[in-house]
This record gives structure tokens, C-alpha cells and sequence, in this order.
């Protein structure tokens, strides 16, 4: 038993070298490059949201080197955009005992899915719950397609999130955290401050006291979510905001939530605020 206490407590103290060595003068901000996609600008930084403590916010691309940030500013670079076109067949093609496409309903995505990603996590009176843009996907597919449901890292439900969240590319976040959605902001950001795992660090240890920092080879963002789904290099592939909180969580050794929890959706509805007024970037590319 002493010795697993030591353990932990070396585990901690290495965590926190990790952050720090090699940091010198910590890089209070992000750097000072312009986010151009396809000759749009997108809001790369804003005055953080009331409640956020900090005075800027800044979207995880300006973290990056400058090799990954150029991949996201050319759609024919970009990795992700082989699965974007995957996500706009998906739209036309009917599936399900409804003989319905996404299409069929909601016709032409680039207008009828404008603006949609910007306001996802979005309460849902009859779900009696927020739904995310995976579950509002799914309730599409099983209520008015009658077919079945996709899971929530699957490579059809990663297309279309993709697809559909390009829509929104530029738009700035915005999400309700008002009336029916207040607790569920405040789940989440009590999960955001919570220290778990045997490292005994919450989210804000290292994306809110750390960022600008490095840690091993990393840069440390905020840990916004404004470009997911994400293809992050390390995957090989594209990925939801869930799966990297999940992968968070176990990097701190500890239990980690499901995707489609309801503990992860309140942590997606509140790190959703805290990038209120970050332009969409779906779908990003991440080291």
C-alpha cells in the first residue's frame, strides 16, 4: 500500500515536471498566425466569454507548428476531406425500411446544415436532455429513416459530423447554457475543475493554469472543440470531441466516461461555451 501511495505521488510530481521542463518562459498566448481557410478568415481568437478565466481565447490551431497549421488552411492538403466527400455521398444515399436519404428531408446540406454544428450541444424537449450532433443524427436515423443507429466513433457517423460541420466553417460558436441547458453547464463545468485519476489533475490543470506550455513533446492548447470531429496525426484519422476526452482522462490514469455519456455531453456543452465566439473549423487538423 506504501508503496502504491509512492507511486501516485512520483506519477504527480512527474506530471508536473513534465508541463514544465523544457517550457523556459511559459508561452502565455498562442502564436500570432492568421487562421485563412480557402481564402476565408476564421475567428482564431476572442475575448474569452464572461465566467472564463482567462482574458483570450484561442483556437487550438494557433498551438500547432507551423506544418499542421498548413494543412487545415488548404482543403486539398487537409486529411480529413477524403471523409468529407465519404459524409456528402452518405446525405444522397437512402438507407433505412423509410426509403429516406438525409437529403430527403433536408435537401441541400450547405444550406438546410448552415449554422447547425455552431449550436451543438442543443437542448431537446422530448429527449428531455441535449442532444449532440451524434445523437441528433442517430434519432434522425432511427425516427424518420427507420434504420439503424451508428456508433458514435463509426466511420459513417465520423463522415457525416464532418460533412455536416463544414457547413458550419467559420460561423462562430454559440450555444445555449441558459434555462433547461444551465445544469448541464454546470455539470460540466464542474468536471472541468474535478481532479481525478491517480495523476490528480482536472482539464483546467492543463488547458486553463498550462496552456502555452509544453508537455513531453505536446504544446498545450485550451482544449477547445471548435474544430471536431478532429484529425489528429496521431490517430491517422478523424476522431469526436468525446474520444479525445476519453483519451484526456486516461492519460491521468483515470476511469474514463463513455462517449455519449451524460457526463461527456455536459463537458461538450461546456467546453462549447468557453470557445463562444470561435469560428467552426470542421474539420480541423491536429498533431
Amino acid at each position: 500500500m506504501v508503496n502504491a501511495k509512492k507511486a501516485i505521488l512520483g506519477a504527480a510530481a512527474s506530471a508536473a515536471l513534465l508541463i514544465s521542463a523544457g517550457s523556459g518562459s511559459a508561452l502565455a498566448d498562442a502564436d500570432n498566425s492568421n487562421l485563412i481557410v480557402e481564402g476565408e478568415k476564421l475567428i482564431s481568437e476572442a475575448v474569452a466569454p464572461a465566467g472564463v478565466d482567462v482574458e483570450k481565447i484561442y483556437s487550438g490551431w494557433r498551438f500547432r507548428s507551423p506544418e499542421t497549421q498548413s494543412l487545415q488552411m488548404d482543403d486539398f492538403e487537409n486529411p480529413a476531406m477524403p471523409t468529407v466527400d465519404i459524409g456528402a455521398d452518405i446525405w444522397e444515399t437512402v438507407d433505412g425500411a423509410a426509403g429516406k436519404s438525409c437529403a430527403s428531408c433536408h435537401n441541400e446540406a450547405d444550406e438546410s446544415m448552415k449554422g447547425v454544428r455552431a449550436g451543438y450541444p442543443k437542448w431537446d424537449a422530448d429527449l428531455g436532455k441535449p442532444h449532440t450532433l451524434e445523437t441528433q443524427i442517430n434519432e434522425c436515423r432511427t425516427e424518420r429513416m427507420e434504420a439503424k443507429k451508428w456508433k458514435w466513433e463509426s466511420g459513417d457517423m465520423l463522415a457525416m459530423t464532418a460533412y455536416v460541420g463544414l457547413q458550419s466553417r467559420g460561423m462562430p460558436v454559440k450555444v445555449q447554457t441558459d434555462g433547461p441547458m444551465a445544469k448541464w453547464h454546470d455539470l460540466g463545468k464542474d468536471l472541468y475543475y474535478t481532479r481525478v485519476g491517480q495523476l490528480n489533475m482536472s482539464c483546467a490543470n492543463c488547458h486553463e493554469d498550462n496552456y502555452g506550455n509544453m508537455i513531453r513533446a505536446d504544446h498545450l492548447s485550451q482544449g477547445q472543440i471548435n474544430g471536431f470531429p478532429t484529425y489528429r496525426l496521431k490517430w491517422g484519422g478523424l476522431g469526436s470531441s468525446h474520444r479525445r476526452f476519453k483519451g484526456c482522462m486516461e492519460n491521468i490514469r483515470a476511469v474514463a466516461y463513455k462517449r455519449g455519456s451524460d457526463e461527456f455531453i455536459a463537458l461538450e456543452l461546456y467546453l462549447a461555451s468557453r470557445g463562444a465566439g470561435l469560428s467552426v473549423e470542421t474539420p480541423a487538423v491536429r498533431n
